[in-house]
């Protein structure tokens, strides 16, 4: 009896439903956006940047980038043990997509429904 290939079940519907699960969550597109302007972030400092974050959830949502290889972590093992964070070459290839989305929603919806706008920061 020979043995069946092995066959991995699809994940997602389609490419969009792919790119929408790996950015959905509250917090991961202001995680992004700040990783890519500053380029590596400790945990601490990207908590104080986006405020309203609970610890659990952006660990949460980090571990999801992290899985997804949008980012990585660095764990320093030094005198004053710290992590940081920093876009891979896939996370930095969504940024351009990431800053499509922001311009279409400038000129498309009321600024008076917008809590806080990345586009401008």
């Amino acid at each position: 009896m020979q043995a069946r290939p092995t066959t991995t079940e699809p994940q997602f519907l389609n490419e969009f439903d792919a790119t929408m699960q790996m950015i959905q969550g509250k917090w991961k597109i202001m995680i992004l956006y700040e990783l890519a302007e500053e380029g590596r972030r400790r945990f601490a400092d990207l908590q104080h940047h986006i405020e309203a974050v609970s610890h659990k959830t952006l660990t949460n949502q980090l571990r999801e980038l992290e899985a997804d290889g949008l980012i990585t972590r660095d764990d320093f093992q030094t005198a004053q043990p710290h992590v940081e964070y920093q876009l891979t070459s896939k996370g930095k290839s969504l940024i351009p997509v990431l800053d499509a989305i922001c311009d279409w929603g400038d000129e498309h919806i009321d600024p008076a429904l917008i809590e806080r706008s990345l586009c401008d920061e």
